[in-house]
């Protein structure tokens, strides 16, 4: 394949001149569309000290042209990964222990009668907690698939069937699977977005925002609670709308976070607000806002410590949150990364003081964010640019990527190396 040539050519001329045990490393799951594109995992060098700070080192492709979105949040404890490719349905496994010859385990698409998987979530058996947005029937898998070519996501004016959870081993193998479906609401428009297991209290919470674009009819307001030991359904219950402005800031529930007492959850939402969820073990549970950003399409957050980090598209950047007191978050930092960016996707590393962030928009660069634990201050990694560039980030559209691929490559999910 021409495009997999290109790949190893790149990984062969930018070897890092640090050993591969010293080095840290950012995987990015990204692609492309186009004459010779692509999904792909890239290997980035994210070492400080190295001479090939900022680039590819190696890539692997799948093969396969459509939506690469979610990964894990983190990379698993066996060194695997998890990624979805949105728009064709399908699960990547890989295998990234070496970071220099990443590889690919398997692929699977539809689980236990699912389609469309979204979010992964480790459990401590071993066992992975994975959101599906739809019920596989073949109207859906029909009409959702034959989108798979449109990197800008999902435009399908046609509404689809609810789809549920699913407990699974890596590889897709299911261990037992529930609907979301809940007939005690009136809104059926239901599709599960992100998962959060809370063992200790024998729950889990999700979240309902529907990746297809060309939704108008969902709002998602909606957030799920579920006993986690045998996927029970308990409970469906619809975030409270804010006020004036921000009246809609309880749509497109998005994702969920723990916090420190271990059964209170912070809930964010794509309109940009920040709902706290209590009594989650309890026939009642009750959210309220706590607080709202700017703008829509906020992000993916990191909840590090007793700081909430949130993506702020309309800010052009990150704002952090100190939450130590839950019910009055308090912010202490914010950091712009430039007019033209739109930031979307962040993770943070096992040291807690490096975050790398991806961003949409016209600038369409990779960032990491240096953090301070201490006092929850965010600063923009200057050197981590390309070659000659007076602007911090790594360019996304062409320059540290396959010769003689012409376009932008979009990227979503992206970890550290452990």
């Amino acid at each position: 394949m021409k495009f997999a040539r290109l790949l190893a050519v790149l990984a062969t001329a930018m070897v890092p001149s640090v050993a591969a045990s010293q080095s840290s490393y950012l995987f990015v799951w990204a692609g492309g569309s186009g004459p010779g594109a692509s999904d792909f995992m890239a290997t980035i060098d994210a070492n400080p000290a190295s001479r090939s700070y900022g680039r590819v080192v190696a890539t692997v492709p799948t093969g396969t042209i459509g939506m690469p979105h979610h990964t894990e949040q983190e990379l698993g404890p066996n060194d695997h990964l998890l990624a979805d490719d949105f728009t064709a349905g399908r699960t990547w496994l890989f295998d990234l222990h070496d970071p220099l010859k990443p590889r690919i385990m398997t692929s699977f698409g539809d689980v236990a009668g699912f389609s469309h998987p979204h979010t992964y979530s480790r459990l401590a058996n071993g066992h992975v907690l994975t959101t599906f947005q739809y019920r596989a029937d073949a109207n859906t898998a029909k009409e959702m698939r034959g989108h798979a070519s449109s990197m800008a996501g999902m435009n399908n004016p046609q509404t689809n069937v609810t789809g549920g959870l699913v407990e699974m081993d890596e590889r897709g193998h299911p261990i037992m699977s529930a609907s979301a479906v809940d007939p005690s609401i009136r809104d059926h428009f239901i599709y599960p977005y992100s998962v959060l297991p809370i063992p200790s209290i024998d729950r889990a919470v999700s979240t309902t925002t529907d990746m297809n674009f060309g939704d108008t009819v969902a709002t998602s307001q909606w957030v799920q609670i579920w006993r986690l030991s045998d996927l029970k359904l308990l409970r469906t219950i619809a975030l409270p709308p804010g006020s004036g402005a921000h009246i809609k800031a309880n749509e497109f529930s998005g994702e969920p976070r723990l916090l420190a007492d271990g059964r209170s959850v912070y809930i964010h939402t794509f309109n940009c607000g920040l709902y706290l969820l209590r009594d989650v073990a309890r026939a009642t549970p009750v959210a309220t806002v706590v607080h709202t950003f700017d703008g829509t399409d906020c992000g993916v957050p990191v909840l590090t410590s007793h700081y909430w980090i949130q993506t702020v598209p309309a800010d052009h950047g990150l704002v952090t949150l100190d939450v130590s007191d839950p019910e009055h978050p308090r912010e202490v930092s914010r950091v712009m990364v430039g007019n033209d960016e739109q930031p979307h996707w962040i993770a943070i590393d096992h040291t807690g003081r490096r975050i790398v962030l991806n961003s949409a928009g016209k600038g369409n660069r990779l960032f990491i964010i240096n953090f301070d634990p201490a006092n929850g201050h965010m600063s923009v990694d200057s050197a981590f640019r390309d070659p000659g560039s007076t602007k911090p980030g790594i360019s996304l559209a062409g320059a540290n990527w396959p010769r003689g691929f012409k376009g932008n490559i979009v990227p979503h999910g992206a970890v550290f190396s452990r």
